[in-house]
């Protein structure tokens, strides 16, 4: 009873690829936002979170490319809302509205004429 055992202290590849994991899944929780798994298989979870690091670097291309000021996050989201959207890439990210033209109005249909 009274030795004093010492813990096993694991040595080799083991605790580095567990931090090297875990820092993984950290950096996938805080960064590309993925809500749920769509498949359970190995095979699906791992084409989901390639497939959301892929979307992740081709904004971040686009960024630089672009030489954006916005973060990450906000042109994700801009991404999203004008998904479907025949805007250049380029209009989508900035706050310039262009007012509608004389012919789009007099062409438009107007509901309340009698």
């Amino acid at each position: 009873m009274g030795r004093n055992w010492k813990r096993a202290q694991p040595h080799g590849p083991a605790p580095r690829q567990f931090l090297t994991r875990q820092l993984f899944f950290k950096w996938i929780k805080q960064h590309l936002r993925i809500k749920q798994f769509y498949g359970t298989s190995d095979n699906a979870v791992r084409t989901q979170i390639w497939i959301a690091v892929s979307i992740y670097v081709l904004v971040a291309i686009v960024k630089k490319r672009l030489a954006l000021d916005a973060s990450l996050y906000t042109l994700l989201q801009i991404f999203s809302v004008t998904l479907f959207e025949k805007v250049p890439m380029s209009q989508a990210f900035f706050k310039t509205r262009t007012t509608s033209e004389p012919d789009e109005v007099a062409n438009q249909l107007n509901l309340f004429a009698y």
